[in-house]
């Protein structure tokens, strides 16, 4: 009689993730950070990479919204995606009514809609206080491609592990969702500001607490009760949403220790204190005009006599009318000096060398570089703000961080706090949530 031959019985899984099946490294050596053309977004992304140590292993790919004329200007709402693929057809529609009778107004119409080609060199944008928005040693950056990235962290994750994917901005939220639904096992994917949907698409979000303003009981006062279920975020977070004060940025001690090198030949030398002036712009939620810039001047002309010297910087955003009434003013003032945005950009020397700062209510970014310092952050405007950052300046008035500047105050007496290092929070949390899942960071 011939033996039965039994099946072999079915291996039982222990839980390992496959990953560990396969051998494959579970150390983080690279990262992709996929940018949206604005500085002030990028350099979140940067610090926070830094943060982590990967500041020499991370390469930048951009999403080009397509721009010119005046329809763009409307669908600059839409997703990516779809707005190329209006942009896309609307070109070809330009394109056949060149030759009909009319082409001239159909081309005023339409513009010159054409997206940036991700192979070319578009031009550098100064960013947030003249911040240049991020190049690969200026040479061209790659479009954000989510199928691109994908299939980078794949590629080579036998030999150089998982791929930390960081975005910022709302532009960047389709193609980081993609990445990791291509390759959610070898990716870490890190949305910086809340992306407003699919929270559970990512590993981990990183958004200021006042991006939560819609669950405050004053948020229920100042929308309509009929808009108030539409706005996102509905529930508060869980444990992989972070919450941080400000915003991410990029200045450092190590930035700021270089940058205090670069400019000590040009400010080490002046007269203490040195306050420090960075003019911003009008903005949906903080609105101004010269009349703003009439109360900055009048308190300065008064704190002057407190200061040794006093440096001015404007935003690309500032009204033209606000540098001429300012640099007017205080351009011959002997101990004023006004940055009039050409050689380097002392932005980060200011960081370093300042003793006092003076901010415009409207930058987050700004006033969160300056609260990294500890040191004495006086705020112009607070009170023009309104919906989500009536509360980012509520918090950082409470902690201590910033006071309204009145034109009373001697810049002589100098005031300190525990320094906003939203920046090293963030990054302890991704490590710790990377040792979850039994990864590490080279």
């Amino acid at each position: 009689m011939r033996s039965i031959k039994l099946p072999e019985p079915p291996t039982t899984k222990t839980g390992t993730p496959e990953i560990f099946d396969r051998g494959i490294s579970c150390v983080v050596r690279r990262a992709v950070i996929i940018g949206n053309g604005a500085a002030g977004a990028e350099h979140q992304c940067v610090g926070l990479v830094r943060a982590l140590g990967l500041s020499n292993s991370y390469t930048l790919h951009r999403v080009n919204r397509p721009k010119g004329g005046p329809v763009n200007v409307y669908l600059r709402w839409l997703p990516v995606p779809i707005h190329k693929q209006l942009d896309c057809l609307l070109r070809h529609i330009q394109s056949d009514w060149r030759r009909l009778p009319l082409p001239s107004i159909i081309s005023r119409y339409l513009g010159d809609s054409r997206p940036l080609s991700p192979d070319s060199r578009p031009p550098v944008p100064r960013g947030e206080y003249g911040l240049r928005a991020l190049t690969l040693d200026d040479k061209p950056v790659p479009e954000a491609e989510a199928s691109r990235i994908a299939a980078l962290a794949l590629e080579d994750v036998d030999r150089d592990g998982p791929l930390l994917v960081v975005a910022s901005g709302r532009d960047t939220v389709s193609v980081a969702a993609a990445v990791k639904k291509l390759a959610p096992e070898a990716t870490f994917v890190v949305q910086i500001q809340h992306p407003r949907r699919g929270l559970d698409q990512f590993d981990m979000i990183i958004t200021p607490l006042h991006d939560y303003h819609a669950l405050s009981p004053a948020a229920r006062q100042e929308v309509p009760k009929l808009i108030l279920p539409w706005i996102t975020p509905q529930h508060p977070p869980d444990k992989h949403v972070v919450l941080t004060v400000g915003a991410l940025h990029h200045a450092d001690s190590s930035t700021l220790r270089a940058a205090a090198t670069t400019w000590q030949s040009e400010l080490a030398p002046l007269p203490k204190p040195l306050l420090i002036v960075n003019v911003g712009g009008p903005t949906r939620h903080c609105r101004y005009g010269e009349d703003l810039a009439l109360e900055l001047l009048s308190a300065l002309k008064l704190v002057l006599s407190t200061c040794g010297s006093c440096r001015i910087t404007f935003s690309r955003r500032t009204p033209s009318q606000i540098v001429n009434l300012m640099t007017r003013e205080l351009g011959q003032h002997p101990k004023v000096f006004i940055w009039d945005g050409r050689g380097p950009n002392p932005h980060l020397g200011h960081l370093a060398w300042g003793d006092a700062f003076v901010v415009t209510a409207d930058s987050v970014s700004m006033l969160s570089e300056a609260c990294s310092t500890g040191k004495p952050v006086y705020v112009v405007g607070g009170e023009r703000c309104r919906w989500k950052f009536v509360d980012f300046q509520k918090t950082l008035r409470q902690r201590g961080l910033t006071r309204a500047l009145t034109g009373a105050e001697d810049m002589r007496d100098s005031w300190s706090y525990p320094p906003l290092n939203d920046t090293f929070e963030a990054a302890k949390r991704i490590r710790g949530a990377l040792a979850e899942r039994g990864w590490s960071l080279h």
